[in-house]
């Protein structure tokens, strides 16, 4: 008999015995290694959400990173950032979770080089936003109102457009937060007519040609 069968039976007769202390010892075991278990995926969770994971690769830190860190959601009077995860990363835990499943398939992506050059970047990144835009558009832009409550908004304080659209979008619904705000964080891709990216909804006088890389600073 080899000796992992051995391990076997011997751990299959703690189990079988009736003897109360292995089998508590066992249940402790198990709970130890349950807490351990949840602690380490816990903390890799976190580590893997910070902005110092984010751009520690070169494809993130030199094509997107850099308009961040002009935009106003990198730094603002109010001293409030908002982070890479909190508009990429879903902050419920069922989601964040699946979420990271589906970062996995960006290793790939490193590894064969799919945007590892400015060009390739650029080739590439119409496509990557529109990913972004599809998942803001499912969830109504669920990482925007994490931070941003519709509730009190200062209408007064708005421009006629953004009063008229923020008006429309709470009392109909008829579309979201990232209708109108793309290029926010990070420059709009190259896209010969911009006014395709507005909502169908934008009265004609409110509607493109906006200069898009002044909204990109608002």
């Amino acid at each position: 008999m080899s000796r992992a069968r051995k391990l076997l039976s011997r751990y299959w007769s703690v189990l079988r015995s009736r003897s109360t202390i292995p089998t508590a010892i066992v249940a402790i075991f198990f709970f130890v290694a349950g807490i351990a278990y949840m602690r380490t995926f816990d903390y890799s969770m976190t580590v893997t959400s910070t902005d110092q994971f984010c751009v520690g690769c070169h494809e993130m830190k030199d094509n997107v990173y850099p308009a961040y860190t002009e935009s106003i959601h990198y730094s603002n009077r109010s001293g409030v950032r908002a982070t890479c995860s909190d508009c990429h990363v879903p902050h419920r835990w069922s989601d964040k979770v699946v979420r990271k499943v589906q970062s996995t398939k960006e290793i790939w992506g490193t590894l064969i080089g799919t945007i590892d050059t400015p060009e390739k970047f650029a080739a590439n990144r119409l496509r990557l936003a529109q990913r972004e835009w599809t998942r803001f558009k499912k969830n109504d832009s669920l990482e925007c109102r994490n931070c941003h409550d519709q509730s009190f908004f200062s209408f007064e304080k708005q421009n006629p457009p953004g009063t008229y659209m923020h008006e429309v979008m709470m009392q109909a619904g008829q579309f979201t937060c990232v209708d109108c705000h793309k290029g926010i964080a990070h420059v709009l891709p190259e896209i010969e007519d911009l006014e395709l990216i507005s909502p169908a909804v934008l009265e004609p006088g409110f509607r493109a040609p906006f200069d898009h890389g002044e909204m990109t600073r608002e």
